[in-house]
């Protein structure tokens, strides 16, 4: 297929980019370059690239592509409650008005990054696709009203796909450091301390940044009856764990670390357990192949070799600290555009 694939510049994006292109499929990337410059160790060989924000998608750029795979989004917790119309304006319209271009420039399938925080205060129990949607926060609310509107596009011609991501780990050329794993795993490395701010007992959902791509992948050749419009969990059961848990692991990977878990930051109301049946009847072969631990040795390895640095931790691989610092440098304005693009 040609594939469009939005946010390739980004940290899922660039491990996804690599696996399209192995799997036979002719890719693109569309990206406004907000995070290019956030890399650890090697400079990633990019797609071909369209240099454009996403709330300035023109119809003729999506022309003739057979599948758009949508992952670029303000993706952050703390931005979305920072900047909270921005994060609307880009992941909620900005992303609808994507689909519907890609709509009548005739793209057949739309894959749809959405995001398992969509369950928000989940509880104990196994919560599957069905279950009632809490959202606790604006990004997960705009993926919420984003699966809404792709609902009414779809018909027989536009076939979306809605991918609920666990929470990500892993290592990828463009890190994240803001992420419970990866960031667990850097203080670590370079303080020998894994502080827990809340309690540790929340339940998290997890998954490694490559078996998201596979995902992503599988659902590109998957048969149109099977997923048409169809949302799926994304992850594996084995990687439900509460922070705690996480923090064990983490201690585990990196001999001498210390374990505090303080509770200063209060209860933290996103818990939840995540059912993955779903996808694996839908792409028979399809299981994640990463566990935490595993995720976790791999992130020490990859921040040692690369001399990861406190500075670059916080400052570089931290979304919310990068954005102001352009913002300061004047490279990105007041919404979040980069001078120069859009």
């Amino acid at each position: 297929m040609r594939v469009l694939l939005t946010g390739h510049q980004g940290y899922l994006g660039t491990v996804m980019a690599p696996v399209l292109t192995a799997a036979g499929h002719q890719v693109t990337g569309l990206d406004s370059g907000l995070f290019a410059d956030c890399v650890l160790g090697t400079q990633p060989d990019d797609p071909p690239t369209i240099a454009a924000d996403l709330r300035d998608v023109t119809v003729d750029q999506l022309a003739g592509f057979d599948a758009v795979i949508h992952l670029a989004a303000l993706s952050n917790d703390p931005l979305g409650s920072l900047e909270p119309d921005i994060t609307y304006e880009i992941n909620h319209h900005a992303s609808t008005r994507l689909a519907r271009l890609a709509k009548e420039a005739g793209v057949g399938r739309f894959l749809y990054a959405s995001t398992c925080s969509v369950y928000g205060a989940g509880g104990e129990n196994l919560v599957n696709e069905d279950a009632p949607l809490r959202p606790v926060t604006p990004y997960a609310e705009s993926k919420v009203r984003v699966e809404d509107d792709l609902v009414e596009l779809a018909d027989g011609d536009f076939s979306p796909v809605f991918l609920r991501n666990a929470t990500a780990f892993g290592f990828s050329p463009r890190l994240r450091a803001d992420i419970v794993v990866n960031n667990l795993v850097g203080h670590a490395v370079l303080t020998g301390v894994v502080r827990v701010l809340s309690d540790g007992t929340p339940w998290r959902p997890l998954v490694h940044a490559a078996d998201i791509a596979a995902a992503f992948a599988g659902m590109l050749d998957a048969p149109r009856e099977a997923v048409h419009a169809r949302a799926f969990n994304v992850g594996t059961e084995q990687n439900n764990l509460r922070v705690s848990e996480v923090a064990e692991a983490v201690v585990t990977a990196v001999p001498g670390a210390e374990l505090l878990i303080t509770g200063e930051a209060g209860n933290d109301p996103r818990s939840y357990r995540v059912d993955f049946s779903r996808i694996r009847a839908a792409l028979p072969g399809f299981d994640c192949q990463w566990s935490v631990p595993a995720g976790a040795r791999e992130l020490v390895t990859a921040y040692r070799e690369h001399g990861l640095t406190q500075e670059a931790f916080d400052r570089r691989f931290t979304r919310l600290a990068w954005l102001r610092q352009r913002g300061d440098n004047g490279s990105v304005n007041a919404a979040l555009r980069p001078v120069g693009v859009g």
